[in-house]
């Protein structure tokens, strides 16, 4: 079938317009296209979400995150921490070269690291707990951080672990073409930018067999209907969708695979009540929990394509806890009653930025509110300006979605009165010790630790998580996907042509 597709597809090629460059699919090719075009290939800059696609089938990380959340040996071999959690020792892979003849060893790894941690990426907080390094031998290195970072390791399997050859760093060419030791070779000759990204196979690759496919294209396309329609002609393979296009998608055959990658929800960033008083009373952010329906908000916003649970953190994670998932259920009168406890009998206004990227969501949570007695007050927020305007504390409770990467990588992003997306800098002694116990802990005890700050956030409300949305793929029938948890993309081993 996936030949037969070919043939269509180079037909149609010039029909479908600049979406398409002149390499066609067929049964050797994994075809891909992605919501959003490549910017760059510089090591610094590359980065996770949507444009990892880009970089991974030429940048190996030094490890990789499996399907079920577990980490897994790559380019390090092994990993270790010393007994204060202070120092990583990597042993790294033997025998390995980059494409342009250069060996992949300690000083690449290290120049690497080091690249990232000066450059001006938006990932430079992946690697800003590393201090020095000391490098035993060329297949070891011991990586000196200035306190404990739980986060790092999970990091090495994303943009922190990418390994470039170190002739490319800081280079003009190197922004441009890729050079790493992974398991295909970007293309130049065949590719063209803003239209189709071409990896050829590495014939010198490790671990080829892990790699089932001699080709590798992406072809950037910011139209859902676009993609679609390729994916049914049979140009791509593969194409990320929205929930609304999962019955076409079924309908004419197509895999759907599904990934929880980020959640969504209320955030109660005034907990101290400095800009609403009301905020900083427990009983009213509970109350503001069970207001909302979200089983009925997902079956009918998302098609149902999504997990309800009252935790921000999701099942491959090691803080969650299943029965958080209802600790709130959706109970008006419970509200109603808590919020009269509260002193709030009469009512409630809370102010929230009113923002085109959450449209959707506004009438909702007018309503819902408006159920258990709480008025909304919404400020008109530019497009371009609802992140700003949140992380610089001008709204102390808003309605937003956001990405799990890694437990210690969320909380860095959400506990610390540092956080960016703690705006308000609410200070909580009891969650600054949760914290440093789970930052030094060893791996044992880091579970039971990060577990401890999850049922903290959940019985404090700290938020009003509604669900985690799915990110959906469809897929042909040819390939086989397994995503992996806290990324919309998938890395190239994860797909398997179909038996």
């Amino acid at each position: 079938m996936k030949r037969l597709h070919a043939l269509a597809a180079a037909a149609m090629l010039a029909s479908m317009g600049p979406a398409f460059a002149e390499v066609a699919n067929d049964a050797q090719t994994l075809a891909l296209s992605n919501r959003l075009d490549n910017t760059t290939f510089a090591r610094d800059k590359i980065e996770i979400g949507n444009r990892l696609a880009y970089w991974t089938p030429v940048f190996e990380t030094l490890l990789t995150i499996m399907p079920d959340g577990s980490i897994k040996p790559n380019l390090a071999t092994e990993w270790s921490y010393n007994d204060d959690n202070t120092v990583l020792t990597l042993k790294l892979r033997e025998g390995v070269k980059f494409t342009d003849g250069t060996p992949f060893d300690a000083e690449a790894v290290k120049a690497n690291l080091e690249f990232l941690k000066n450059g001006t990426g938006q990932n430079v907080w992946m690697v800003k707990s590393i201090a020095s390094y000391e490098i035993v031998s060329p297949s070891e290195i011991k990586v000196v951080l200035s306190e404990p970072d739980p986060a790092l390791v999970r990091n090495l399997t994303l943009v922190a672990g990418a390994i470039a050859s170190p002739a490319s760093l800081g280079t003009e060419d190197g922004a441009k073409v890729p050079v790493g030791t992974g398991p295909y070779i970007y293309n130049v000759e065949q590719s063209v930018v803003g239209r189709q990204y071409v990896y050829t196979r590495n014939p010198d690759y490790w671990n080829s067999d892990a790699f089932p496919f001699e080709v590798m294209t992406i072809a950037p396309m910011t139209d859902l209907s676009a993609r679609i329609n390729a994916l049914k002609a049979g140009q791509i393979d593969v194409a990320p969708v929205e929930a609304q296009s999962v019955a076409e998608g079924e309908a004419s055959g197509m895999r759907v695979t599904r990934n929880p990658v980020n959640w969504q929800g209320v955030f109660f960033a005034d907990r101290e009540g400095k800009m609403n008083p009301a905020i900083a009373d427990l009983r009213v952010r509970q109350a503001l929990n069970m207001a909302f329906d979200t089983e009925s908000i997902l079956k009918y916003v998302e098609q149902g394509y999504g997990v309800v649970s009252d935790q921000i953190f999701p099942e491959t994670s090691t803080a969650y806890v299943a029965e958080l998932d209802d600790y709130y259920p959706y109970d008006p009168e419970k509200a109603k009653a808590l919020l009269a406890e509260a002193g709030h009998a009469e009512g409630l206004t809370l102010k929230l930025p009113e923002a085109t990227a959450f449209a959707a969501y506004n009438p909702i949570i007018e309503q819902q509110l408006k159920d258990v007695g709480v008025a909304v007050e919404w400020v008109k927020v530019a497009p371009d300006a609802l992140i700003s305007d949140i992380t610089a504390g001008k709204f102390g409770v808003f309605f937003f979605r956001l990405g799990n990467q890694s437990d210690w990588g969320d909380l860095l992003k959400l506990a610390f009165p540092s956080s960016a997306w703690n705006p308000l800098r609410p200070e909580d002694a009891k969650m600054a010790a949760l914290l440093e116990t789970a930052k030094r802990a060893s791996a044992k005890d880091q579970p039971a630790a990060f577990q401890a700050i999850n049922r903290y956030m959940v019985e404090n409300a700290w938020y009003a998580p509604w669900y985690r949305p799915d990110a959906i793929n469809l897929t042909s029938q040819e390939v086989i996907e397994q995503p992996i948890p806290g990324n919309v993309v998938t890395f190239p081993q994860f797909y398997r042509p179909a038996e």
